[in-house]
């Protein structure tokens, strides 16, 4: 099954950004420092869905609709009376030119809504949110959030993916490299500390 390789064949590229992302969300002290970590997810996401939207063969995923992160991100940031920062230029996000592309990048956008309770329990706790108001990106989709993983699973596994699995993987590959370099350029654990 694609799923599963793709698993196997990213996690490398995936804990290195995991460990760059769990550092940060550990040095979350205020809720200055939570806008911070909203900003580097929005400005890579939103800058990398477009890419996505412009090449996605919908029929294979009809409920992408439903799937849009960075959307999530912009009411967190609102209900904290935040600005939007600036997207990601062109340059630093990963190639996307296919279909088969878009889902590499889609991947790890939705792989991120797997450790978001966690997360979303580490934020509240660390900054004694009394709510969940500005936690909607991380809650994911609620109690949906493994339905919605399995979901995209199978749309992956589907037998005209697996003719384009090394163009899958290597896009979800570079998605991870350049979601991991977009947080050193963005200077984010150094930001953190300054606060």
């Amino acid at each position: 099954m694609l799923s599963q390789k793709l698993k196997t064949t990213t996690i490398l590229n995936h804990q290195i950004l995991e460990k760059k992302i769990i550092s940060g969300i550990r040095s979350v002290n205020t809720q200055e420092d939570y806008v911070k970590l909203i900003n580097l997810f929005y400005s890579f996401f939103g800058g990398l869905e477009p890419l996505i939207n412009n090449h996605l063969d919908l029929t294979t995923l009809p409920d992408y609709h439903l799937r849009r992160k960075s959307s999530y991100l912009a009411e967190d940031l609102n209900y904290l009376n935040a600005a939007l920062p600036i997207l990601a230029e062109f340059k630093a996000l990963p190639e996307i030119n296919n279909h088969f592309q878009a889902l590499g990048a889609l991947y790890v956008i939705e792989g991120s809504t797997l450790g978001g309770k966690i997360i979303s329990k580490m934020i509240k706790k660390q900054l004694a949110f009394d709510n969940d108001n500005s936690l909607s990106f991380f809650n994911g989709y609620g109690d949906e959030t493994n339905n919605m993983w399995h979901f995209f699973k199978q749309s992956m596994d589907l037998p005209s993916n697996m003719a384009h699995e090394n163009v899958i993987i290597d896009s979800a590959n570079h998605t991870f490299l350049r979601f991991s370099e977009w947080i050193d350029f963005q200077n984010y654990t150094a930001l953190l500390k300054q606060t």
